[in-house]
């Protein structure tokens, strides 16, 4: 039997985790973007001015603290926790890409 107190903590529980998928998916729009515009630039080196660095590493940090900060819900799964590994991952392949079209 289901007490009101377990279905009310199911339904937040569920909600919690339906919007905290929805940022990661979010997030990683957001990243995908971001890469696509590092690659542009990597195969464009006129398109690498300090402006364009300058924007582009503040999309970086701004990404990064918010996917850094994002903690995950105690009852997420296994599938949950790789996605946002997978996405911290990709966020350092991408500051080190970043960072190898700008030195030269």
């Amino acid at each position: 039997m289901v007490l009101p107190r377990d279905a009310f903590q199911t339904r937040i529980q569920g909600n919690v985790l339906e919007s905290w998928r929805q940022l990661l998916s979010s997030m990683e729009e957001s990243i995908d973007s971001l890469e696509k515009g590092i690659d542009e630039a990597s195969e464009m080196r006129e398109v690498c001015t300090d402006e364009w660095c300058t924007a582009t590493e503040h999309v970086i940090d701004d990404l990064s603290n918010a996917l850094f900060s994002i903690s995950e819900p105690r009852w997420s799964d296994d599938e949950d926790s790789k996605k946002l590994k997978e996405l911290k991952r990709k966020m350092h392949e991408l500051y080190a890409k970043y960072k190898s079209i700008t030195t030269h």
